[in-house]
């Protein structure tokens, strides 16, 4: 489709392309530096960026939105947005100050903290899929192969390039300068393009008489249980390991509560625009072939040039902007969380190196997921059902004498509410089960239940008296 494309469109784009390397030349040296320096900025992360990088890392599932949005409707909002400010809200209440009080480094670090090496090596495991980039690896495939047509692998591995070659060397802060940038253009190129859209078709009454009236209910059509599962699926946000690693990096603990409070904001305007713009791509290409493209095929029918350079910019930049996210995680988990915790070693000296390894390794992992999943929104389903049945209760009962589980219940907590939403999901997938799980219960809930179990069966929480001791 890049005939579609006007010049201008293709110089904005390659523009952001060069301003990526650009950023990755400037701050080369960074992985020479301290730990702390590459890991965390340092811990001086002020507001401003602290927010830039958050809404944009958190955000990365554009083209995701835009197939439910296009689905379903308003449901969206519901669904991607309402669950998650919860979740958000909860992390910067409860969660945010004592991660940046705490001084460490990641959650597998205050898992062995709180109960010792074997339960934070399992959670560093559980949290290398939890942070795959893979989903987002697949849209920003996606939205490549939609400029330039050319395969799917081709457009994938260009797009991971392109969107890590600037970190693996620059570290955090590579990270938060790039998302500073980002943070402007994802917001600027859908408040251009839905004004745009609104003039030109018309409002509330023209989306009402061309949209199914499923599209303006709050379930879209789908069951209720559907709908129930992903608030469970939203608590993620409270193992979620990019909201850990900036608040660790935040100046001030009260630079790490206030960031996620504003951030929601920004989310929830940010959900009001995806989310109308996929209902306008349904009313305008009601027989879209694959409504994971709807938003660039929006463009490219509707907008003119030079603003659908801006709005394909946006998209590239809220896309990019969490596989830089997520890859540079996933290689700090690696080299840190696993590598150099399983060494046992003393000093930090390699832990930038063993990094950077886990850095390529979970970009080569994220890309071979992306090309087996062809939905990102099965993706999040199922990773995130693993992943927060596997840490949700230990993390959470983590920060407390009070509620602290035993070492040995934590380390089954993580091995058993993980493995049963495991479990679940693969009994769908074989021959005789035709899709359907277990009891017709989610994954969730089963990983859930058994990890509240493996609490019970290990004596609850410990005693203060006994944790001291």
């Amino acid at each position: 489709m890049s005939e579609s494309l006007h010049p201008v469109d293709m110089a904005l784009i390659g523009a952001y392309a060069v301003f990526l390397v650009y950023v990755g030349i400037r701050l080369f040296g960074e992985a020479r530096q301290e730990t702390v320096e590459y890991l965390v900025m340092g811990r001086r992360l002020a507001l401003p960026s602290f927010v830039a990088t958050l809404v944009t890392t958190w955000y990365g599932g554009v083209l995701g939105v835009g197939e439910y949005s296009y689905r379903y409707g308003l449901s969206n909002w519901l669904v991607f947005g309402v669950p998650y400010y919860v979740g958000a809200a909860l992390f910067a209440l409860f969660f945010a100050r004592r991660a940046r009080e705490s001084r460490l480094y990641t959650v597998p670090d205050q898992m062995a903290r709180a109960y010792g090496r074997p339960a934070g090596i399992l959670s560093a495991a559980v949290l290398q899929f939890l942070s795959s980039p893979a989903p987002y690896v697949l849209m920003l495939g996606i939205l490549i192969q939609m400029i330039f047509h050319l395969p799917l692998w081709a457009c994938v591995l260009a797009g991971v390039f392109f969107s890590t070659c600037y970190s693996l060397r620059g570290g955090m802060r590579s990270v938060v300068q790039a998302d500073n940038v980002q943070f402007v253009l994802m917001f600027l190129g859908f408040m251009i393009a839905l004004p745009v859209l609104a003039w030109r078709f018309g409002g509330w009454a023209f989306l009402r008489s061309h949209l199914p009236p499923e599209h303006f209910v709050w379930h879209g059509g789908n069951a209720p249980q559907y709908i129930f599962v992903w608030y469970f699926i939203a608590l993620q946000t409270l193992v979620e390991p990019t909201f850990y690693q900036r608040a660790y990096a935040a100046a001030t603990p009260e630079v790490a509560r206030r960031g996620v409070l504003i951030s929601i904001g920004f989310w929830a305007l940010f959900d009001f625009l995806t989310t109308f713009t996929g209902m306008y791509a349904r009313a305008l290409m009601p027989h879209l072939a694959n409504p994971t493209e709807s938003y660039p095929a929006l463009a490219l029918q509707f907008l003119p040039a030079g603003l659908r350079g801006l709005f394909y910019l946006g998209l590239l930049a809220t896309v990019m902007s969490t596989v830089d996210g997520y890859t540079f995680i996933g290689g700090v988990n690696f080299g840190r969380d696993l590598v150099w915790r399983w060494r046992g070693e003393a000093s930090e000296s390699r832990v930038n190196t063993y990094t950077q390894w886990g850095f390529l390794i979970t970009a080569a992992v994220s890309v071979a997921l992306a090309l087996f999943f062809r939905s990102a929104v099965d993706l999040w389903h199922d990773v995130g059902s693993v992943g927060v049945a596997a840490l949700l209760l230990p993390l959470a009962s983590s920060y407390t004498e009070r509620w602290r589980m035993r070492p040995r219940a934590a380390f089954a907590a993580i091995l058993l509410g993980g493995g049963a939403s495991l479990g679940w999901l693969l009994w769908a997938r074989t021959p005789g089960a035709g899709g359907h799980y277990p009891l017709g219960l989610e994954p969730i809930y089963a990983g859930l239940a058994a990890s509240a179990l493996a609490w019970a069966l290990g004596g609850g929480p410990m005693r203060p008296e006994v944790d001291r001791t």
